[in-house]
């Protein structure tokens, strides 16, 4: 049975009761048939903007899109988007309609949505209105357009990589004619705003069928990163991998945890293979390729405008995730300071999908893992010092032992610190002081 949350069934109802005709639509319909938990919920209805706004003039109205039919109105907190019924005129720029004309027809209505799965209307009392077909593909898992493939994607050129992005979230194939659509328009992507197109990438990478869809759209997401393109078919002639390059991504991405970071870093911790590869004593190698891949993954993530945090955090992955960290608490120490416990746990993830996805003697590396995470969680757990921050003693007190402010200062704390992470001495404030007047003796 499908769910309708009550402050959707009390907008319906308020609509119906004033004489128009109203359905919830799109993605909350598609979600619920599923059985999967809907974030939001639009509506659509025959009433023009101002009509809804006076139907619902008791209750806290915003004008998110009036020129396009759309008001959200605040029931219990609960936003929900109520758009009259319309017809799009043509789409200049693949992303927006010039303009629109109202209706009083669904049939209408739905004929400009998507796919046909987001085209299912439901009332009130649950009733569904499928004019194209949309139940059908939904038991079928089937992402069709409505109508015309070409047509709507001419449209809105973001539909392209919408359509890949739910064939990867709800493991539907796409069916035929619209598959082959998104290949002979993929190029109208690049009049898409990057912002768009980084918002719909990270839902893609962090659905479920991320890895098959990969491996299947590459040519559709080389569109927008043409630096993915080298990798397709890339050998890498190494007896630790059996994957080319862009499989050993893609498995990688499915082995990392779903968060955004996550599966960024995983995209692209390999993109820099293609071009350090030699050829050496039988085996294909890869020197340097972290750090390329850092600088590569850099310049994507300003161009697709991604946020500072996601930036800085993707490319500092990718730049040490080959790095080997020893099987001993000093050296863990080091690298929680060095890169933060944060960062040091998302590098331990991104290894595990790393080698996951690479040739099953590599597997014994997951045990060593699962040792150094102990290591770190012990030393967490037991808060022992592996920061400056986390010393007994601070700059003002070697001042007031009688050392002069600067430089000194630093390279002092800094030799105490290595000397407590490796166990020398312990992070007590007599012993370091100590130490301290010591070594400038």
């Amino acid at each position: 049975m499908m769910r309708i949350p009550e402050e959707v069934k009390t907008a319906l109802k308020m609509l119906r009761e004033s004489g128009y005709e109203a359905y919830m639509i799109g993605g909350c319909v598609r979600d619920s048939i599923l059985g999967i938990p809907a974030k939001d919920h639009d509506i659509t209805t025959s009433a023009l903007p101002e009509q809804t706004e006076r139907v619902f003039r008791d209750f806290r109205v915003v004008e998110t899109g009036i020129k396009h039919g759309t008001v959200t109105v605040l029931i219990n907190k609960m936003p929900l988007e109520i758009t009259t019924y319309r017809i799009d005129s043509q789409y200049s720029d693949n992303r927006r309609p010039d303009s629109v004309t109202f209706t009083k027809s669904l049939r209408e209505d739905t004929a400009r949505r998507d796919f046909t799965m987001n085209a299912v209307a439901i009332d009130e009392n649950g009733d569904i209105v499928d004019h194209h077909g949309g139940i059908e593909d939904i038991k079928n898992k089937l992402i069709r357009c409505v109508g015309e493939p070409d047509l709507r994607f001419r449209e809105d050129a973001l539909r392209i990589l919408r359509a890949v992005r739910f064939s990867s979230k709800l493991g539907f194939e796409i069916e035929k004619d619209t598959k082959e659509a998104v290949f002979r328009n993929k190029e109208l992507l690049l009049n898409i705003s990057s912002e768009r197109i980084a918002s719909e990438l990270v839902k893609l990478l962090c659905g479920k069928n991320a890895r098959s869809v990969i491996i299947e759209y590459i040519d559709v997401l080389g569109v927008v990163i043409p630096e993915l393109l080298p990798m397709k078919g890339f050998e890498q002639n190494n007896i630790h991998h059996i994957y080319d390059v862009l499989e050993h991504t893609a498995a990688a991405v499915e082995n990392a945890p779903a968060e955004p970071v996550m599966r960024l870093a995983a995209l692209f911790h390999d993109i820099g293979k293609p071009c350090c590869y030699s050829f050496k004593d039988g085996q294909g190698h890869f020197y340097g390729h972290a750090g390329t891949g850092a600088d590569m993954t850099r310049i994507i993530l300003n161009r697709l405008k991604f946020d500072n945090y996601t930036k800085d955090t993707v490319t500092k992955l990718v730049k040490i995730h080959d790095v080997q960290i020893e099987e001993r608490k000093g050296a863990v120490k080091r690298c929680l300071n060095k890169h933060t416990p944060e960062i040091f746990y998302m590098l331990l993830d991104l290894k595990r999908a790393d080698t996951l996805a690479q040739a099953p003697m590599c597997f014994e590396r997951l045990a060593y893992l699962d040792r150094i995470k102990a290591i770190a969680e012990e030393i967490l757990d037991g808060e022992e010092c592996f920061s400056l921050k986390q010393l007994e003693i601070n700059g003002r007190d070697l001042i007031a032992s009688g050392i002069e402010p600067g430089k000194e200062i630093g390279s002092i704390l800094s030799d105490i610190l290595e000397k407590v992470i490796s166990g020398e001495l312990p992070n007590e404030r007599s012993a370091l002081l100590e130490y301290a007047a010591a070594s400038r003796r």
